[in-house]
């Protein structure tokens, strides 16, 4: 599945890195909403699935956080 890749991926990467993924989707989110609302956005799904991807990196985050402190 294209899930699990794109998990595997991520946790590949370190915090850092992580954070950065997560700069780049937020600020594409911005992006997609501000085309959203000025009607050029054509795939509106595109927001749905960048929402759920800033969820599971921000969840690989805390985990990752929650595993260096224990």
């Amino acid at each position: 599945m294209k899930t699990n890749k794109y998990l595997e991926e991520l946790r590949a990467k370190s915090i850092t890195q992580l954070q950065e993924e997560l700069v780049a989707a937020k600020k594409e989110l911005f992006n997609l909403r501000f085309q959203n609302a000025t009607n050029q956005l054509e795939n509106t799904s595109r927001i749905k699935e960048v929402r759920k991807s800033i969820a599971r990196i921000q969840t690989l985050i805390t985990q990752s956080e929650k595993q260096s402190r224990a």
